[in-house]
């Protein structure tokens, strides 16, 4: 890439949007936060907001960054689960369709019914689940099924002549709920029913599980397959905007779609995806990549995961620490560089009333390099000053295209 076209940033907080809180005197989480770094790219730069999930769309974070970095999820989006499949280097075959697989920890109701209690096993980790996924394929007894372990609670299973339109529901978006019908084995979902419930006794009587109980943690007694899907097929993104680029992130479906684009997946140690993960390694890992190359997208997911627990304060922690731990060291490492833009972003709003993901438009704000000599507006990077910015992008795949104009602006 020619040196004038100069360095393009996107740092994604996953799940940061959010609705006005009668605790917070009406101001949003993002609103209230202590977010300088945020408030001076808004401040100094442009800023608006886009619609990252388009009608008839789920609003998830697979359809969502799709958008954001440039992909029609209308075109390109076949499941959320191949891309994570990608990303640990799975190849499906012929006939073979990934299933997204949560280890989780279901209530037994009376009369055979079942509650989500934690659609992450109270965020299991990694070094427990392994054994875990293990035994499932072990004594699942099944030769079509092939489990593969992930991080935390994400896992992938890949499951020979499955249905890909079978109906299925993420569990975060289930958490509190009785999901009894979803596990009827006579129900709609039967297959995948039989197979959630064949997991059953393998994992109650699992030596982790049982340590988990002794030390008052949930035990992650249940898979949960949803987000199912075959292999996609995208564009490069160089072959598109003529840039080398790399993404940063803890979860396996932002790292898969930015293979399944041609895209560099960075490793950073102890990332994790939650309040314990090392933002500042992302920071330090992106302005390194960024030496010889073009762009890097970092995403974060500790908003969208405290924001699914339901907790407003761990939801304004996590975005403090994306600010602090992110934002505030990548824009003084960019000033090494002569030429840059930096987008910051939500992919989607993750509302602490309903705890799953909804189809806002979404704010964004762009800050040039140029730009940090202005005296910039008296505003910060929150929901409704976005919503009164200059710029509205009505389809977030064309937000990318537009963004890497900014240099040359």
């Amino acid at each position: 890439m020619s040196a004038e076209k100069g360095k393009f940033v996107i740092l994604v907080g996953d799940g940061m949007g959010d609705y006005p809180q009668d605790r917070l005197d009406g101001r949003t989480p993002l609103e209230a936060a202590v977010t300088p770094h945020m408030d001076l790219v808004a401040s100094k730069g442009l800023l608006g907001f886009t619609q990252t999930v388009p009608l008839g769309c789920e609003p998830g974070s697979d359809i969502a960054n799709l958008s954001l970095l440039g992909y029609d999820p209308l075109v390109y989006h076949t499941g959320r689960a191949p891309f994570e499949a990608i990303s640990m280097g799975i190849r499906l075959g012929e006939g073979d369709v990934a299933f997204r697989c949560n280890l989780v920890h279901l209530d037994r109701l009376e009369g055979e019914r079942f509650r989500m209690r934690s659609y992450s096993a109270g965020h299991i980790k990694s070094e427990e689940a392994r054994p875990l996924i293990a035994a499932l394929n072990a004594r699942m007894e099944r030769s079509d099924l092939t489990f593969y372990p992930g991080v935390s609670y994400r896992h992938i299973l890949i499951w020979k002549g499955a249905d890909p339109s079978v109906t299925t529901r993420p569990p975060h978006d289930l958490t509190g709920q009785e999901v009894t019908p979803l596990l009827d084995p006579n129900g709609e979902s039967r297959a995948v029913a039989e197979v959630v419930r064949r997991s059953w006794p393998i994992l109650a009587d699992h030596p982790v599980n049982q340590a988990r109980i002794l030390k008052g943690q949930p035990p992650a007694d249940s898979i949960w397959l949803w987000g199912q899907g075959k292999t996609p097929s995208l564009p490069s993104f160089e072959e598109r905007f003529g840039l080398k680029g790399g993404v940063i992130s803890a979860v396996d479906l932002i790292k898969g779609i930015g293979l399944a684009a041609g895209l560099a997946a960075l490793s950073v140690p102890g990332i994790t995806g939650y309040l314990d993960s090392n933002f500042r390694g992302k920071a330090g890992k992106a302005l390194d990549f960024l030496k010889d190359n073009d762009l890097v997208y970092v995403h974060v997911e500790a908003p969208d995961e405290t924001s699914h627990e339901g907790s407003l304060e761990k939801k304004i922690q996590a975005i403090e620490l994306f600010d602090r731990e992110v934002v505030g060291p990548v824009l003084e490492g960019l000033k090494d560089f002569p030429l840059w833009s930096l987008m910051i972003a939500t992919d989607h709003f993750t509302p602490l009333r309903v705890m799953t993901h909804t189809a806002e438009p979404v704010p964004f704000a762009v800050l040039r390099s140029q730009d940090l000599t202005k005296e910039g507006r008296k505003r910060g990077f929150g929901e409704r000053e976005a919503y009164e910015g200059e710029v509205a992008m009505l389809k977030a795949h064309q937000l990318m295209p537009w963004f890497l104009k900014q240099n040359s602006a």
